[in-house]
C-alpha cells in the first residue's frame, strides 16, 4: 500500500505536440479516457476563446470528444484543479506563459498534467507556452500530421489566407500540414506573388 500511494503522489507532465491534423486532441483524449477508467479523478481545460466545435467540449478533427472546463486564463485552472489525480489542457499555445508556472504547481503537488497544443505557429516560429513546457517536461511525444502535397510527415501547419495575425481560428479552410519540403517552396511562393 504504502508503494501505491507514494506513485499516486508523484506528479508530471507530459507535453503532446505537433502541427494541426497531427491527432494531438485525439491523443489527449485516448489518455483522459484510460484514466478514467482507471478510476482517476480526471478533469480537462480549454481556452475558452476555442469555440471551433463546441464551447464545453474538446473535440478532435476526427470528431472524438470529451466534456471539458472552458477558462479565460491559465491561473484559473490552478484553482478548479485542486481536487483531481490527472488534469488535461488543450490547445496550450492560446494560453500565456503563465501556463508553465501553473503546470509545475499542479506537477508539484502530485498531478499528472496533459497538455496538447501546437509547437510551431503559421510562421515556423515556437507558439506561446509550448517551448517552456517542453522544456519542462517529463515526457514529450511529438505527433505529426500527414503532407497535404506529397504525403511525407509534416511537422508545419501552413496558412492559407494572407493574415499574417498569429491567432486565427480555422480548419482545413485556413490551414493545412505541409513537409518541411513542401512548407518552404508554398512559403516561396507567397514571397514572389
Amino acid at each position: 500500500m504504502f508503494l501505491e500511494e507514494k506513485v499516486r503522489s508523484a506528479g508530471w507532465i507530459e507535453i503532446i505536440a505537433g502541427s494541426m491534423f497531427s491527432g494531438k486532441t485525439e491523443e489527449l483524449i485516448r489518455r483522459m479516457i484510460r484514466a478514467k477508467i482507471a478510476q482517476q479523478r480526471t478533469m480537462i481545460f480549454k481556452p475558452k476563446v476555442d469555440t471551433r466545435y463546441s464551447e464545453d467540449k474538446i473535440v478532435s478533427h476526427d470528431s472524438k470528444s470529451i466534456d471539458s472546463t472552458p477558462v479565460s486564463k491559465a491561473e484559473e485552472i490552478l484553482y478548479l484543479a485542486e481536487q483531481y489525480e490527472v488534469i488535461g489542457i488543450d490547445e496550450a499555445q492560446f494560453f500565456n506563459d503563465i501556463l508553465v508556472e501553473v503546470c509545475n504547481k499542479l506537477a508539484d503537488k502530485g498531478i499528472r498534467v496533459i497538455v496538447a497544443g501546437l509547437d510551431m505557429d503559421f510562421a515556423g516560429k515556437p507558439f506561446g507556452p509550448m517551448p517552456r513546457l517542453m522544456a519542462i517536461a517529463e515526457y514529450v511525444t511529438k505527433v505529426h500530421a500527414i503532407c497535404m502535397r506529397c504525403g511525407n510527415l509534416a511537422q508545419y501547419s501552413h496558412r492559407l489566407s494572407d493574415s499574417d495575425k498569429q491567432f486565427l481560428l480555422g480548419e482545413k479552410d485556413l490551414y493545412e500540414p505541409l513537409c518541411r519540403k513542401c512548407y518552404n517552396h508554398a512559403n516561396s511562393n507567397k514571397k514572389s506573388d
